[in-house]
């Protein structure tokens, strides 16, 4: 295990994939999907809502890569031949033997993920989801660094529903009255907020956007609320 090596989080969809990780020692992912990180060292999994209150929205597991071949989805489940993707590929992620990650990495406000492709180092030292990301652009790594020194909890490249358009934007702080959302793109939702290249600059903007918004939502009422939509 070195800092370098890559790790890609993966959804776990169900119980049934977890049981055929867990046993069979390997993971499917659509190849019309497939991230770029298909080759990482590592692959662990982020649970979803079907799995118990205790596990779901976190990453509780993890496995060494050990190879990976691409197949049809009837090759991998021979018993559903008549599934609407039976013909379709997918890549077949052959996997070591599971790991328990301690403490697990939980989501501090319900979301849905597809791919997340970060590194060994992030991946031991992340307290939460948002601390896997990794953004080429400069400027949203010190923002989202700042923020957090802040104490004011921020998501990261979160799709967001903009009239008959979705959008991903860089930054979301969930506020008592809404969201602030910021970008640094011109191509942005029209609500969010455009970073500005200076730092101290683009704090102040999003600062007062945060005020008008009724303050930043506290870590506690984070967990408070994914708690609720865990129920």
């Amino acid at each position: 295990m070195y800092p370098e090596d890559r790790v890609l989080v993966g959804v776990m969809p169900d119980p049934r994939d977890f049981d055929i990780a867990r046993d069979q020692h390997w993971y499917r992912v659509p190849a019309k999907h497939a991230p770029k990180g298909i080759h990482a060292e590592y692959v662990a999994f982020y649970f979803t809502t079907k799995f118990p209150e205790d596990l779901r929205w976190a990453i509780h597991f993890y496995a060494r890569r050990t190879g990976h071949e691409m197949v049809r989805r009837i090759d991998l489940f021979p018993d559903q031949p008549n599934h609407p993707r039976a013909q379709e590929r997918y890549y077949k992620l052959q996997l070591g033997p599971l790991k328990q990650k301690q403490p697990p990495i939980p989501s501090l406000r319900w979301r849905r993920i597809t791919f997340i492709q970060t590194s060994w180092e992030r991946f031991m030292a992340a307290h939460e989801i948002n601390d896997l990301f990794r953004d080429d652009n400069v400027l949203i790594e010190q923002i989202y660094h700042t923020l957090k020194g802040m104490r004011i909890h921020t998501e990261r490249a979160v799709e967001v529903q903009e009239g008959e358009g979705k959008h991903i934007v860089d930054l979301l702080i969930p506020c008592k009255s809404g969201t602030v959302m910021l970008s640094a793109s011109a191509n942005r939702p029209p609500k969010a907020l455009r970073l500005a290249a200076d730092v101290p600059q683009s704090i102040d903007a999003i600062r007062a956007a945060i005020r008008e918004h009724g303050g930043p939502l506290m870590q506690s009422e984070q967990l408070a609320q994914t708690a609720s939509k865990k129920r």
